[in-house]
């Protein structure tokens, strides 16, 4: 993630003043000292820096912080709520008109993902929204473009209206929006042209798309990848244009982040979408809380339910959970289970999610946990169905069968059939409890020390930086 080195600098600096009993100013400055390293070498524009600490210290400094019982931890819901601040406090939704045809304009520069941007926006508008989409193609520089959102419009089930390269983009939205009204189409995303770098040319096109259609909605795409001159794009396309929002896309990369968090502060325009990953699902909305959270390491549960639920099969969830309880546990939920963890995507991804599990992130090569995943399931694929709903059954010809079947080993299978009789003897404990009407978190603590006691973690899953 972009503020994956943040994080780790400034959950080093909460820790360090969260325990202290007292707050004085020279612990606190001790740790605005930290704080400050931190956001420079995130890139932050040095004016926000200043301006960031100056805010803490003259909050920090209340009365109700000094006189609280824990005044450390105060001081890091302040740092937290400043971090909010920083990113925004506006709704970051799209706003969708009652009657009539909501428009939403994408522009940005070539690179950044716009066209993919605009998909992958249609998507959440109708899977979300249950809105009836229509892309028009309006980026008529680059024949490939509009190509490209014809694929991605057949991948996500939305119309997409092009007059192909040989008409102007002026020519295209015009007569995409008579369709559109024609159709019975109640939102429309304008794709529209790039260019390498910001020149006349291309606002001067943008500016009279924008004046005959009078977009809802104008998203600038820009590249988290690109530091401090997201600042400097969505400056200029402001003064072309009246900017509602910002898509940034490559949030998963490897940058440093400063430019998302100054942006908004600088241009007053705020962050709407965040795309973390090259798929067509891989783009979410962007909640500054949320994202203040996570920050600080505190995780981001309401954000990981929710793709949850989209994700994956909440019946055949409870189905299965009902099952465990039941003590009917089996190798094909045990299967399902790990279909349905790959659904949410990487592991590590997964665990920056959860409450005080960001520093442990960084520990998962989420290539070999995705692979010992993968063999994992190719040694109950390789199984009969006997076989799974009887692991205990299995001889060692079987195992011989199994191992060459999924071109793993016999020790593997072995290890997986140790794992499997662990994890139902857990379930099976629980469902009694259940059924008993001992079930409490008493009784959940002791079995979980339990499992600790008896735990062993696949070395191959984790490494060190």
């Amino acid at each position: 993630m972009a503020f994956d080195s943040l994080s780790e600098r400034l959950n080093k600096a909460m820790r360090n003043v969260a325990g202290k009993g007292t707050l004085t100013d020279a612990n606190m400055e001790e740790m605005l000292k930290e704080v400050r390293l931190a956001l420079l070498e995130a890139d932050v524009n040095y004016r926000i820096v200043k301006q960031f600490l100056e805010d803490i210290r003259e909050k920090a400094r209340g009365e109700d912080v000094l006189a609280s019982v824990e005044p450390g931890q105060q001081l890091v819901k302040i740092v937290h709520d400043q971090i909010i601040e920083l990113l925004g406090t506006d709704d970051t939704e799209l706003k969708f008109k009652e009657d009539g045809i909501t428009t939403v304009m994408l522009v940005g520069l070539q690179g950044t993902g716009k066209t993919t941007s605009a998909a992958k926006i249609a998507k959440i508008c109708k899977e979300k929204h249950n809105r009836k989409i229509l892309m028009i193609a309006a980026d008529v520089i680059r024949p490939a473009a509009i190509e490209q959102l014809q694929t991605l419009g057949r991948e996500v089930g939305v119309d997409v209206y092009t007059l192909g390269p040989e008409k102007s983009a002026k020519e295209t939205v015009g007569r995409g929006m008579i369709y559109a009204r024609d159709n019975g189409y109640d939102t429309v995303l304008i794709d529209t042209a790039g260019r390498l770098h910001i020149d006349e040319q291309l606002m001067d096109e943008l500016r009279v798309i924008n004046e005959n259609v009078h977009p809802d909605e104008i998203l600038l795409t820009v590249d988290a990848m690109t530091g401090q001159d997201i600042v400097n794009v969505a400056r200029a396309f402001k003064e072309a244009l009246p900017l509602t929002g910002l898509v940034v896309t490559k949030f998963d990369g490897d940058s440093r982040g400063g430019g998302v968090l100054s942006v908004k502060k600088i241009t007053g325009v705020p962050i709407k979408f965040i795309g973390e990953g090259e798929k067509i699902d891989d783009l979410g909305v962007f909640h500054p809380d949320r994202m203040a959270d996570r920050i600080l390491g505190m995780g981001d549960v309401v954000s990981l339910v929710e793709k949850a639920q989209e994700k994956m099969d909440m019946e055949e969830a409870e189905k299965m959970a009902e099952r465990m309880m039941n003590g009917q546990f089996t190798m094909d939920d045990m299967l399902k289970q790990f279909e349905q963890i790959q659904k949410l995507g990487p592991l590590g991804g997964i665990m920056k999610m959860l409450p005080g599990m960001n520093q442990y992130a960084g520990m998962i090569d989420d290539v070999r946990a995705n692979d010992a995943m993968k063999h994992t399931k190719a040694i109950i694929q390789s199984m009969t169905k006997y076989e799974r709903a009887h692991p205990d059954k299995i001889r060692s010809t079987m195992k011989k069968r199994i191992a060459a079947g999924s071109g793993t080993s016999v020790n593997e299978v072995n290890k997986l059939i140790n794992q499997f009789e662990k994890m139902k003897k857990a379930m099976n404990q629980i469902g009694a409890l259940q059924r008993s009407g001992s079930l409490n978190e008493e009784s959940l603590d002791r079995m979980m020390e339990n499992a600790q006691k008896n735990a062993r973690m696949n070395p191959n899953m984790f490494r060190r930086k």
